[in-house]
């Protein structure tokens, strides 16, 4: 318990340093969103209607410290304001929607780069040296280190564009109306495969290196040959003694995956047009949306101080020897 609260009051203060950075962030950047506004609506505003939008937003000629604290208090009521790209919706509303498109593509894309991944690596380090461990190692390798907007847009060309296997665009086929019927989620499932096939090769790369190596340091321990001279089978071994040990890094970097979850992946949402999280924020930043460009960094950053709470206590679940430190 008393490990637990440590923890909890740590990420509550990086949580709390977060929400500030985030508060100064947007205000750096150059352009005013109310005269983004007033200019595109062909300087027809009067000067009245000027200040109403500003008041409407909560752009208000306050002192900094003042719109920080009103800022802050916006957080934990869960207040965030009207969006101003999406007006009149609110922000609660806008990043709402995108969750839910963002966790269905991110999410599976995630579980299935872990999974897999982890299950390479296992099999690579076991057997290294062989043509296993040459063919996927170096895959992996070359994987990581390919921009992710490379792989989108290749993918986008050969297999929508050229091919015409899959879609170009869009989460769903825009003739359709959003309904719980097999025609409209097939369509959603179909738009999904090339995004989704897209973000787990850029991932699955890096768990196969990252649990390739860890495997490959924990097979010279003494325990590994003790298991072996105890005449254990090479799957109890491989996966009981070596891949339990060698999987606690490899959680780290899957916090980090599931943090990233929520934040959507900007350059593959943008490249596919697809109405998650990171394009959201994409379109906000443009319409310098300061709301929704905070909420959904607060996403963002929430997402991901839960993720490493969680592989804080998962580390204590998986290695006993940390609950006598």
């Amino acid at each position: 318990m008393v490990f637990l609260l440590r923890r909890l009051c740590f990420y509550l203060a990086a949580f709390i340093a977060a929400a500030t950075i985030n508060f100064f962030l947007p205000r750096l950047l150059p352009g005013d969103p109310i005269q983004i506004m007033f200019s595109s609506a062909g300087s027809t505003l009067s000067p009245e209607n000027l200040e109403a939008l500003k008041l409407t937003f909560g752009f208000v000629d306050a002192p900094l410290w003042q719109q920080y604290l009103t800022y802050l208090a916006s957080i934990f009521t869960g207040d965030l304001g009207l969006s101003i790209k999406y007006f009149p919706l609110s922000v609660n509303e806008v990043l709402g929607r995108a969750l839910v498109w963002t966790v269905g593509l991110m999410g599976t894309a995630t579980l299935i780069s872990f999974t897999l991944g982890t299950m390479l690596g296992i099999v690579a380090a076991w057997r290294r040296g062989s043509k296993f461990d040459v063919i996927f190692s170096v895959s992996a390798i070359i994987a990581t280190s390919v921009p992710a907007m490379v792989t989108s847009l290749v993918a986008l060309y050969f297999f929508g564009f050229t091919l015409g296997w899959f879609p170009t665009g869009y989460a769903a086929d825009p003739a359709l109306d959003p309904a719980f019927s097999f025609e409209y989620i097939s369509s959603v499932i179909y738009h999904a495969i090339l995004p989704i096939i897209t973000l787990s090769i850029v991932l699955t790369g890096g768990f196969v290196v990252t649990m390739r190596n860890n495997m490959i340091n924990l097979l010279g321990e003494d325990y590994i040959t003790m298991g072996r001279a105890k005449g254990l089978s090479d799957r109890t071994v491989m996966f009981w003694y070596a891949a339990r040990n060698a999987l606690l890094p490899t959680v780290s970097g899957l916090a980090i995956a599931i943090g990233t979850v929520l934040g959507g992946s900007l350059v593959t949402e943008v490249v596919f047009n697809y109405p998650g999280l990171g394009n959201t924020l994409y379109h906000a930043i443009l319409a310098r949306d300061y709301p929704v460009i905070q909420g959904q960094l607060l996403i963002m950053t929430l997402a991901m101080l839960t993720a490493n709470f969680i592989v804080d206590v998962s580390y204590v679940l998986l290695d006993p020897r940390l609950r006598r430190a």
